[in-house]
C-alpha cells in the first residue's frame, strides 16, 4: 500500500491533492488537465485549427508542467498521515483538556497543536481547538476551524456538538460571557473517549 502512494506522482498535484486534501494540488491537477486537453484537442482532433508552432508549443508547456511539478512534488512527497501510540494523543488531550478548564488557554493551545500534529484526524481535540478559539474571542477562526470539522469525516460523530458551537458563535457577545461549560465524553477502551472533557 505505501507503494502505492508513489503512484500519484504521474498527475500533477495529485499527490497533494490525493494524501492532504490541498486547494493548491487540486488547482495545479486541474491546470494540468486543461493544458493537456488542449493539446490535445490542437494536435488530434482539429490539427488545422492553430499552426505548428503553436501546437508544439503547447506539448513543449504540458511537458514542462508535468515534469517541473512532479521532480517538486518527488522531492517534497507528503509523508502519510501517522496513526499516534493511543496512549500519547490520550495524554496530550487529557492535559490539553485540563488546561482548558483551568482556562489557561496559552497551555491548552499548546497541547491541542501538539496533539493535532501527530493527529490531524482527531476530531474530538479539532472541537475542543475550536471552543478554545471562540473562548478567547477569535471567532472567524473558531467558525473555520468548525465549519471544516463538519465537512470532515472525523466530525460526524460530533455533529451535534458542532452545531452548539455554531450556535454559541451566532449569539451576541454578550449572551456568551456567562455560559457554563460543556462536558464530553474522553474515550474508554474500546477506543472512544470516555470519561469527561469539556468542549465549552
Amino acid at each position: 500500500m505505501h507503494a502505492l502512494r508513489y503512484l500519484t506522482l504521474v498527475w500533477p498535484g495529485l499527490p497533494w491533492l490525493w494524501l492532504r486534501g490541498s486547494l493548491s494540488g487540486l488547482v495545479l491537477a486541474l491546470a494540468f488537465a486543461v493544458s493537456l486537453d488542449v493539446a490535445i484537442l490542437a494536435s488530434f482532433i482539429w490539427p488545422g485549427l492553430v499552426e505548428f508552432h503553436f501546437t508544439l508549443g503547447l506539448w513543449t508547456a504540458v511537458g514542462a508542467i508535468w515534469l517541473v511539478s512532479t521532480v517538486s512534488a518527488a522531492a517534497a512527497f507528503p509523508p502519510a498521515i501517522a496513526v499516534p501510540r493511543r496512549d500519547e494523543a490520550d495524554a496530550l488531550f487529557a492535559s490539553a483538556r485540563d488546561a482548558y478548564l483551568a482556562r489557561d488557554w496559552v497551555q491548552a493551545e499548546t497541547r491541542l497543536q501538539d496533539l493535532l500534529d501527530i493527529a490531524p484526524t482527531d476530531g474530538e481535540a479539532q472541537l475542543l481547538h475550536a471552543s478554545l478559539l471562540r473562548r478567547t474571542g477569535r471567532t472567524v477562526e473558531a467558525r473555520k476551524a468548525l465549519e471544516k470539522l463538519a465537512r470532515s469525516d472525523s466530525g460526524s460523530p460530533w455533529r451535534h456538538e458542532i452545531a452548539v458551537e455554531l450556535d454559541r458563535l451566532a449569539a451576541p457577545p454578550d449572551s456568551r460571557a456567562a455560559e457554563e461549560p460543556t462536558v464530553l465524553p474522553l474515550r474508554d477502551e474500546s477506543g472512544r473517549r470516555g470519561s469527561q472533557s469539556a468542549a465549552a
